[in-house]
């Protein structure tokens, strides 16, 4: 690793020092592929077991277990209770799961740090799954009505009166959308929309896409996915998962080919520059300084101040992280200068493009954020480069942790101080974490 150049610090006098003191991921894999016969609290159980082996950390000496998931398995409602007795934990520690779309883990850990600087806490198990393969296919309601309605006829004639009503239309399924309830936009639309306002070609999105894998595989094949843990699926006696599986560098001419897959035929938004539908499970270790210090531990950062934000979800659904970048960079009294390391998700290429678009623009700044001036842009080579969302994977519920430990190991190895870490969400909300400063040597 490299020495980290010295800058001031953000420890702030009265407030407890919150660290990171490990992370880890299962494989990111493409949905319907090895995980598609387990449940989300398999995938959550394995990442905990994952964390427990790499630290060693006693099970009873964590307080207190948050996770985050997006599509609830309806059998395993508090999956982070499930995950956490299923990982060997003791059913005298608390769980509790979050749910705020593609930032719940980050909702997860945030959780975790305002317990702990409450004092409430000294370790605390934070983390996010998501099992893309089987999502919970409803009855219509005009069925689900029926159904319990039958449930409570007492006498036959009853419910043959009941069931003599079920029309063909009863049996249609709900099936769950990525998609805005406030105005039933799916995200991938909302994605070429922002596209085309900040006049982000299809070429650039293509070139980014492709950047992404290309980033993510040179870090695969070098070793510096360092939080991926191997995976024994279970019923599966040889299949071991150790990598993600979704890292595919393709050929501009071949992305080229590629259809529009939302607004067609004119829209730039295709399979090849979106993110796609993941299965996989991540968790952090989160102490009091103090206590880490206390328990032998060299932890790997300090996490530091962080903001949520909330945009019009139906023009700029995905433009939070040009928001929330200059909030977070004043509350922690930063420019985007003393950033060494910035990891955002990637929903979409053309979200990142328009986001990096706006944060460039003075024009944006002054009519649209009430601001004097633009934030800037991040400088490319400190951005995503060992790949993002885009090639890595994206389960909904677990990427924020993927982001904060990732951060953590390019600051030390880069000899960087301080990482942004920023995701966008449904609902048009987002999620930046600054100063994830890292650990002293």
């Amino acid at each position: 690793a490299v020495q980290p150049k010295s800058k001031k610090t953000l420890a702030k006098s009265g407030v407890k020092n919150i660290v990171v003191v490990e992370g880890v991921r299962i494989p990111f894999l493409q949905s319907g592929t090895s995980y598609a016969d387990l449940m989300p609290h398999d995938l959550a159980r394995a990442a905990l077991q994952g964390l427990l082996n790499r630290t060693n950390v006693p099970r009873d000496v964590v307080d207190y277990i948050v996770y985050g998931t997006v599509i609830q398995e309806v059998k395993t409602s508090n999956v982070a209770r499930e995950a956490a007795l299923g990982a060997g934990f003791s059913d005298k520690t608390p769980a509790h799961t979050v749910t705020m779309a593609c930032i719940s883990s980050n909702q997860a850990m945030t959780t975790g740090v305002g317990m702990i600087a409450a004092g409430q806490c000294d370790v605390v198990v934070a983390g996010g799954v998501e099992l893309m393969s089987d999502v919970p296919i409803r009855h219509s309601r005009k069925m689900r009505k029926t159904m319990l309605t039958l449930n409570r006829a007492k006498t036959l004639g009853q419910k043959l009166s009941l069931i003599s009503k079920i029309r063909p239309d009863y049996f249609a399924p709900e099936l769950p959308a990525v998609a805005e309830f406030s105005t039933s936009e799916t995200m991938g639309h909302s994605a070429d929309r922002l596209a085309a306002a900040f006049a982000v070609s299809r070429l650039e999105q293509d070139e980014y896409a492709l950047r992404s894998h290309t980033l993510a595989k040179k870090a695969q094949d070098g070793g510096l996915l360092l939080d991926v843990v191997p995976f024994k699926v279970p019923g599966k006696s040889r299949d071991t998962v150790t990598k993600d599986n979704g890292i595919r560098p393709s050929s501009m001419e071949q992305m080229s080919k590629l259809k529009p897959a939302f607004v067609k035929p004119y829209g730039t938004v295709t399979a090849a520059n979106s993110s796609f539908l993941t299965d996989g499970a991540s968790a952090v270790l989160l102490m009091s300084e103090e206590k880490a210090l206390a328990m032998g531990y060299k932890p790997k950062a300090y996490l530091r101040d962080f903001v949520y934000v909330s945009q019009d979800p139906k023009d700029q659904l995905l433009l939070g992280p040009t928001y929330a970048t200059p909030k977070v960079l004043e509350k922690a009294g930063l420019t985007m200068a003393d950033i060494d390391v910035f990891e955002f998700h990637e929903a979409f290429a053309g979200q990142i493009l328009a986001n990096l678009k706006a944060m460039d623009s003075d024009w944006f700044a002054q009519n649209y954020m009430g601001r004097k001036s633009k934030v800037g842009a991040p400088p490319l080579e400190k951005f995503n480069s060992w790949g993002g969302s885009l090639s890595l994977g994206h389960p909904f519920g677990a990427t924020g942790c993927r982001l904060v430990i990732t951060a953590a190991h390019r600051l030390k190895k880069e000899g960087g101080q301080y990482g942004l870490v920023a995701a966008c969400a449904a609902g048009g909300q987002v999620m930046m974490l600054c100063g994830l400063a890292l650990f002293p040597l």
